[in-house]
């Protein structure tokens, strides 16, 4: 079984691409767990708001550590890249010019222009992909280049268990520091992606934003830290009263898929095969994957698209070493940081992991987002903004490398 499993994760891993999305203030949802059956009315974020939300602090540097600052090369002044709505999700390459391996231990964002920054998220980009990432670009005059949550690249998060996921940075966030003893390798010649999500809510202006990085020589004693992704596969089927869409056919919902991305898009039914699970309409999913390496958790994460609402990871579920890592009863997508462990957790060899997510298609009713797309239609797995993932994220070091 576990070799069955090990062939899925790895058919997987050529075509699952993260959208590690976030979307404008005005979607913003929170709450207590006893509202998560309420339709909750957004909050407006004024953009006055969010150039009001006071800069992050700045950590003291660790004996042996040093900072970097990496900028966008030139202006850009953001849009609605359809025409219509009060998003902007841009890609712009950064380029550290590292001339040898080194770890990374921390970050803090920078925004240049507080009043449309909302949100930024960072990519590692390896040097095998870094002409991939020029010629994306390179595609258009304006400097970057318009993305969902993830790159964009080819193979993005080609490898579940080393996932290119480095950071997220909210307004008003603090200068993040990975635990003593940790880092995230960064190979010499890599660059780095930053994801800015622009809110438009009152007007585009110029931005040139940049990020500092905390940084150690490669061959500081520290212990490798990576991105261990839990995927599950998606099947929210229309409510019964909104279902006269031919898009409510789940072979209908396939096709569209297959027509925005590609025909080779086939992950929302490998996702079945890789969790065992079989294709049935439900508002809740879940997959349960075995670790084949032992590890230490160290941070926790989750991750879904707009119609996302409760999501929860769990340590060896059903039996008397069980334990919740991840619980989040009222989903909020602005939020996409990863979780600190108080007490780091170890895994061995065979223990299993479960993410278990809830979608509800009522959300589409209220959100500004959705302002377009307002008809059900049956929600598969598929990198769209419009469309959904199950995705648990763990911050981890292996056994083998500490």
């Amino acid at each position: 079984m576990r070799r069955t499993l090990a062939l899925v994760t790895a058919l997987v891993a050529l075509v699952i691409p993260l959208s590690a999305c976030v979307t404008e203030g005005q979607d913003r949802r929170t709450g207590s767990p006893a509202d998560v059956l309420k339709q909750p009315d957004p909050p407006e974020v004024q953009a006055s708001q969010l150039a009001a939300i006071k800069p992050g602090k700045q950590l003291p540097l660790r004996d042996g550590e040093h900072r970097m600052t990496v900028e966008m090369a030139e202006e850009y002044t953001p849009s609605a890249p359809t025409g219509v709505g009060t998003d902007d999700y841009r890609c712009f390459l950064l380029d550290p010019e590292l001339d040898k391996d080194v770890f990374l231990t921390g970050n803090q964002v920078l925004p240049g222009n507080p009043q449309v920054v909302h949100h930024v998220i960072l990519f590692r980009v390896d040097p095998e992909q870094v002409a991939e990432a020029e010629a994306l670009d390179g595609e258009t005059k304006d400097p970057g280049w318009t993305c969902f949550g993830g790159t964009g690249l080819k193979g993005e998060f080609a490898n579940v268990d080393d996932a290119n996921w480095l950071a997220a940075w909210a307004p008003g966030g603090d200068e993040t520091m990975t635990r003593d003893g940790y880092g995230t390798p960064l190979r010499a010649g890599s660059q780095i992606v930053m994801q800015v999500h622009y809110n438009l809510l009152k007007g585009a202006a110029p931005d040139v934003s940049s990020t500092q990085l905390r940084w150690m020589s490669a061959d500081s004693d520290l212990i490798p830290l990576h991105t261990y992704q839990l995927p599950a596969p998606v099947e929210l089927p229309c409510r019964p009263d909104h279902s006269s869409s031919p898009l409510c056919n789940r072979w209908n919902a396939e096709a569209d898929i297959r027509e925005r991305f590609g025909e080779d898009q086939n992950t929302h039914n490998l996702l079945h095969l890789l969790c065992d699970s079989p294709i049935e309409a439900v508002q809740t999913t879940s997959c349960v994957r075995n670790v084949s390496r032992g590890m230490t958790i160290l941070g926790v994460a989750g991750h879904m698209h707009l119609l996302g609402r409760k999501i929860s990871i769990e340590t060896n579920p059903g039996t008397p070493e069980a334990r919740t890592v991840l619980d989040v009863p009222i989903w909020d997508f602005d939020n996409q940081g990863s979780t600190p462990l108080k007490q780091p957790l170890h895994l061995d060899a065979g223990d299993t992991v479960k993410v278990t997510c809830t979608h509800v298609q009522w959300l589409r009713d209220v959100l500004p987002a959705f302002e377009e797309h307002r008809e059900d239609r049956y929600i598969l797995w598929a990198e769209g903004s419009t469309d959904e993932m199950c995705l648990g994220t763990l911050s981890v070091a292996f056994d083998d490398e500490s």
